[in-house]
């Protein structure tokens, strides 16, 4: 078997109204509602399903845990503008940016950041 790229992911969260604010707010992703009322937010050709913890749909994780991914996305926006942006959405940056292997290129400058309302 050859897996040609993902469907989506699933995030399991505390708060999935706040969650939506947040995605939405600092990375500019659409919240959408599909089946049974669910929340997605989308991105480009990409989804990230959200579950909110004790009321995950099945099929789902054998132990879901909310924040326990780490979610790494990809923009052509330069990093400083990227920090001012992300600062000005009251969210926490850990530590200074560095370079490392990424998957889509030979090297990449990250920022880890984190939000812990969600």
């Amino acid at each position: 078997m050859n897996v040609d790229r993902l469907d989506h992911l699933v995030l399991t969260v505390h708060n999935i109204e706040v969650t939506c604010e947040f995605y939405t707010k600092v990375f500019g992703m659409q919240v959408i509602t599909f089946e049974q009322n669910r929340k997605a937010l989308k991105f480009g050709q990409q989804k990230i399903n959200l579950h909110q913890i004790g009321q995950e749909f099945e099929p789902k994780a054998l132990h879901p845990t909310s924040g326990s991914a780490d979610l790494c996305f990809i923009t052509k926006i330069p990093m400083q503008q990227i920090i001012r942006h992300v600062r000005s959405c009251e969210v926490e940056i850990l530590g200074e940016p560095i370079e490392q292997q990424a998957q889509q290129a030979n090297f990449s400058r990250f920022i880890y950041a984190t939000q812990t309302a969600i």
